[in-house]
């Protein structure tokens, strides 16, 4: 008999296909609605929240390598199924259960925020939100059938979302974070977001300004994307040849 409800199925869809689901609705928000130059006639306004957006993006991937550097879980499941071999508490999953999706989630939002239409920055932050959490319920049925009490326990002292930062000291007491363990798994992550940001920039420098400022922030937008491109390379092969450990 199953068990499972509404939430639980329909995390067990996205948590199944998010790799789609998620740049789906992403590319489907920014080529439906442009980004605006400016609010009621001011840049200034457009100014302010973009370097907001950007805070929040960097939080974003700051608290993902953090997360990861300290101790990392496999999000990618089992067969596109959720699962995991092992209960995670330490490391930032002392600080909150879901550090990683807290991560991801501040580093949408600022990408929507620094699109700027409106009803992107609501729907987008809606159903990413809405999507996470039905995974959430997905995980968090998974590991109460498979670790019981131990789970329990776990939920009862760590919350699900909000970072308990006074549990930081306790957090990573004895542990010794991994720079090579949070490249290597969390450069794709970084090269997605920087993307993100360029692809917006030059949408809206497309449709707002003079093809002269178009060009120059597209011809930007391609030295510093090829540069982070060959970092990725020079990490997949490092990856590849066993000289970053992940």
């Amino acid at each position: 008999m199953n068990d499972k409800n509404w939430l639980v199925r329909v995390g067990d869809f996205f948590f199944k296909w998010r790799n789609f689901v998620f740049p789906v609705i992403l590319v489907t928000l920014f080529l439906s609605f442009s980004p605006p130059a400016e609010y009621a006639g001011a840049r200034w306004v457009e100014d302010i929240k973009d370097i907001m957006a950007l805070c929040l993006v960097l939080a974003g991937l700051g608290f993902r390598v953090a997360t990861i550097g300290w101790a990392y879980i496999k999000r990618g499941g089992l067969n596109k199924q959720v699962y995991a071999d092992k209960l995670v508490t330490e490391g930032y999953f002392k600080l909150c259960r879901n550090p990683l999706y807290v991560g991801n989630m501040l580093i949408y939002s600022g990408i929507f925020i620094f699109h700027g239409h409106p009803f992107v920055v609501v729907a987008g932050i809606g159903l990413y939100w809405f999507i996470y959490e039905t995974i959430i319920a997905a995980e968090e049925y998974f590991l109460k059938n498979k670790f019981g009490v131990d789970y329990d326990a776990y939920c009862a002292a760590v919350p699900r979302w909000k970072p308990d930062f006074s549990s930081y000291k306790e957090a990573v007491k004895g542990m010794s974070y991994s720079v090579t363990r949070a490249v290597a798994k969390d450069y794709t992550t970084i090269f997605n977001a920087i993307l993100a940001i360029f692809a917006i920039e030059l949408i809206e420098h497309y449709l707002h300004y003079s093809r002269e400022n178009f060009v120059l922030t597209a011809q930007i937008s391609a030295v510093c994307l090829s540069f982070m491109l060959a970092a990725v390379i020079i990490i997949k092969k490092m990856k590849k040849a066993g000289k970053l450990s992940a």
